[in-house]
């Protein structure tokens, strides 16, 4: 076969119309072939000759899109020295943008033999593992812009690209679960219809299907088990593994885009598929172990985890760094994307032992002209020492805020002495971002992700029950820190089932008007549950799919929530970009500033107010007070609100404050059911019982002459 020398840039296989040119990173390396993979699974082995600054390259003219290739690496075996070389294994190309097939649980993946770690196994495992697919990069984009939405304005919707429309009923069955039912129009329809500005996809790099999960007749549903740092996953392609996956990705992005949608893709870039030291051999282990992972310093032969996984990429490795920006950057410039949400992020800023917000991975994307200017959302925690960490990412940086998430729970199960922190937690979090220069919109707020109960679970189940799993209830939260019915499971108890509505509005409208950026959970708009199940990871079933065929019940939670974004989204007092003046620990502001908070009674909250045992809260926002301009630079004004919490289980009186420019106010919002006459003004003086565990909104009658952010 001829071959040229090609170039040591890019990395990866990279088709230019007339051949293509391939590019693999192996210090450690003594000889690299790299294996062309013939439609009868022969293989034609070209040796790479040609080596750059510890790159092996080549470049193979007419080869073309679609074929599939891998690796063969030689070197030491030295497990003591941190080097797993072994030839008998065919590798993925760590920058292939396509991935055909998935692992079986063959001797031949692993470099060993069972029942001895310390053999060396010469078994061929290219009958058994997945294949590199050589792509067209060329793809009509047409107009294609990204929406950039500011995170003031945002809403993001975290789903599923399989779980959102396995079970929809207006997506053909043949697309069902890959990228081209996410670009469905019926699909697009219900995001555009809720309100929601971006889906934030859980993992679609291309993953690996753990063997283990097979056997138990399960599998790796949620995907956080990377392989493929630029490959779209193939098993959610309606079309085919050759390559079609990337074009149907590409196509889904333009037509979430089309719809006014960001996309956010939630990355795992702090561990692979390949697991600790009795894990497969499928790609960077075979290609140069010691310089892509962290290994334990006093024994090389075993792995540093702190992600639960089995290994850890070396953060303070160059090549590493190189393969997560070039990834980055791949996605945002060749497939569109919006931003990303980074799984357990603090292990991206251990480039040592310790959680370093100024590491060298944060340096880089801060100067990177591409990546500095897209969403990045921090998951802020690991599991290595230190490593809840939020509030401390750098200022370029939002994070899921997993305070907020805990603080709401608890102020709604009616956890005494939370109310301080429950104001914090709805202006923004000021105490955990305001040091650092940082502003509301530093803080994503949730109640619920992938990993944990549903909305509606959260209200309906103490404990939770995860046997499908077959772990022995011992994966996922061991308990439920939320308010309960006091009735486990399903149940026809109408009353039951009226108090299970309320309180999942609550959560909603808790979340959907604080200050910061709202996460929701796909499906908890209408009422999805998983049967108590608080971690589905290994269930690609209907458990795990959202359901969408409603009830009446389950109709009124969707049009709850799509009013309560659009009432977000129509009024700048609930999506500020700075932090309130007042102060939340401290109580409000006498001559009425931009917030104010008041007791049930209407008298202004005490400094000692914030540490009693009290769990209902009035809060004034001064539309009037915003102090923030349009894109024109006019000043932005609102319509006065009034919010009102009772996280009590008993009824509250509460009185309309005076000592504000209006007298009467109209209910909004109420999530109490038809406990409270809608109908009819509230007056300022006038008092009202509100019901135990509700939620009221007053906003001021509307005065004409205000411009609306």
């Amino acid at each position: 076969m001829d071959v040229w020398p090609g170039s040591a840039y890019p990395l990866g296989a990279t088709y230019d119309g007339r051949g293509v040119n391939f590019a693999i990173f192996s210090e450690n390396a003594t000889a690299v072939d790299l294996c062309l993979i013939g439609e009868r699974a022969n293989e034609v082995v070209v040796p790479l000759t040609e080596v750059d600054a510890h790159v092996w390259h080549g470049y193979i003219p007419n080869c073309q899109p679609g074929q599939r290739y891998g690796y063969r690496v030689h070197g030491p075996h030295a497990p003591q020295e941190g080097h797993r070389f072994n030839p008998h294994k065919l590798l993925l190309d760590p920058y292939a943008k396509a991935i055909s097939g998935q692992i079986r649980n063959h001797q031949g993946l692993f470099g060993y033999d069972f029942g001895d770690p310390n053999s060396f196994n010469t078994d061929d495992s290219a009958l058994h593992t997945m294949l590199s697919v050589v792509v067209n990069p060329f793809f009509d984009w047409g107009h294609d812009r990204p929406p950039r939405h500011a995170y003031a304005d945002s809403v993001i919707y975290e789903t599923h690209v399989r779980g959102l429309t396995m079970n929809h009923p207006g997506v053909p069955p043949e697309i069902r679960g890959t990228y081209a039912g996410v670009a469905h129009p019926d699909v697009i329809d219900h995001l555009t219809r809720l309100g929601v500005t971006a889906v934030e996809l859980l993992p679609v790099h291309q993953f690996v299907n753990d063997p283990h999960l097979q056997e138990k007749g399960l599998s790796n549903y949620w995907g956080y088990n990377t392989i493929g740092f630029l490959a779209p996953h193939n098993g959610y392609s309606a079309f085919g593994h050759r390559g079609q996956q990337v074009t149907e990705f590409k196509s889904m992005v333009k037509a979430l885009h089309e719809a006014d949608i960001e996309v956010i893709l939630d990355v795992v870039y702090n561990h692979t598929a390949e697991g600790n030291h009795l894990g497969p051999t499928l790609s960077f282990r075979g290609i140069d172990n010691a310089s892509y992972y962290r290994l334990v310093d006093e024994d090389r032969a075993h792995y540093y985890d702190t992600t639960g996984t089995g290994n850890s990429l070396l953060m303070r490795s160059p090549h590493v760094l190189q393969l997560i920006m070039d990834s980055l950057r791949y996605w945002v410039t060749e497939m569109h994307v919006d931003g990303f949400r980074f799984d357990l992020a603090a292990t991206l800023a251990r480039q040592f032992h310790e959680v370093d917000k100024l590491s060298a991975f944060f340096d880089l994307v801060q100067q990177d002209p591409v990546i500095s200017q897209v969403k990045l959302i921090a998951e802020p925690w690991d599991l290595g020492d230190g490593g809840y960490q939020v509030g401390n990412f750098p200022p370029l940086w939002t994070e899921w805020n997993g305070k907020y998430r805990d603080t709401v729970r608890d102020f709604w199960r009616g956890k005494p002495a939370t109310m301080g922190e429950f104001a914090s937690r709805l202006t923004g979090s000021s105490d955990l971002y305001e040091h650092s220069g940082r502003r509301p919109i530093a803080s994503v707020n949730f109640i619920t992700a992938h990993d944990g109960f549903t909305l509606r679970d959260l209200v309906s189940y103490n404990e939770k029950h995860n046997a499908a799993n077959g772990e022995g209830g011992n994966d996922g939260e061991a308990h439920n820190r939320s308010w309960n019915c006091g009735v486990e499971g399903p149940t026809d108890d109408p009353g039951v089932s009226a108090l299970r509505l309320r309180q999942q509005k609550n959560f909603l409208a808790t979340l959907l008007l604080s200050q910061g950026v709202p996460m929701l959970a796909h499906g908890d708009e209408m009422g999805r549950t998983q049967l108590g199940n608080n971690n589905v990871y290994c269930q690609d079933n209907e458990l795990a799919w959202m359901d969408w065929e409603l009830d009446p019940e389950e109709h009124d939670l969707l049009d709850f929530t799509s009013q309560l974004i659009r009432l977000r989204r129509e009024h700048r007092v609930f999506r500020r970009r700075r932090f309130f003046a007042g102060d939340a620990d401290h109580g409000g502001q006498s001559d009425l500033g931009d917030i104010v908070w008041y007791a049930p009674d209407a008298s202004e909250m005490p400094p000692q107010g914030w540490h009693q045992n009290e769990q209902a809260v009035m809060v004034f926002l001064n539309g009037e007070a915003i102090t923030e301009k349009d894109q024109r630079g006019r000043a932005v004004m609102d319509d006065h609100f009034l919010l009102l919490f009772n996280g009590h289980h008993e009824p509250v009186p509460f009185t309309v404050p005076d000592g504000i420019d209006t007298t009467t106010w109209r209910v909004v919002v109420d999530t109490s059911g038809d406990d409270i006459d809608d109908s009819i003004p509230w007056e300022t003086g006038s008092t009202h019982e509100m019901p135990g565990r509700a939620v009221v909104v007053l906003q001021a009658t509307p005065q004409p002459e205000l411009q609306h952010g």
